[in-house]
């Protein structure tokens, strides 16, 4: 992602229910509240609503799905893990959901916004910017049976 400014006039800003002013290219951590994440994940729906049923799956029913899962496997687990693992899609309650193939599309600029998103929550609830390489129990508590067949659309 380039580090440029936008041109003058561009808002890079979105205000949230809290009242703060959370600025996508430069997150504050002082900027972000847990309840405007909890309402935000509430609200946005996995895979764009693509599931069936009379109601959407959203992310924040998969984070405590994978923090669930997380802690069945592994029920010592460091807080600081559960608490990463709840939050490791928060950046989605501002920049919403988006699909992998489509974050494919968007390439590095996509992700950049979003990794500087979660630096700053992390921040914010006390944890590192960036997850030491620990991180692969999240990635095992997503790809279980059980957070993977609760987790995807039904067919």
């Amino acid at each position: 992602m380039t580090h440029e400014l936008p041109k003058t006039g561009t808002r890079v800003w979105q205000r949230m229910l809290s009242g703060r002013r959370l600025d996508l290219l430069d997150p504050s951590p002082l900027d972000i509240e847990i309840a405007d994440i909890a309402h935000g994940l509430a609200r946005v729906a996995r895979w764009n609503g693509q599931t069936r049923g009379a109601h959407i799956f959203s992310v924040a029913q998969h984070t405590l799905l994978v923090e669930a899962v997380m802690r069945k496997q592994l029920p010592r687990i460091d807080a600081r893990y559960r608490l990463a693992a709840l939050l490791h899609d928060a950046p989605e309650y501002v920049i919403g959901d988006m699909i992998s193939p489509f974050k494919a599309v968007l390439g590095g600029d996509y992700k950049a916004v979003e990794e500087r998103l979660l630096s700053a929550i992390h921040v914010r609830f006390g944890l590192p910017p960036v997850l030491a390489p620990e991180q692969p129990l999240l990635a095992a508590s997503q790809s279980s049976p059980l957070a993977l067949r609760a987790s995807l659309p039904l067919p």
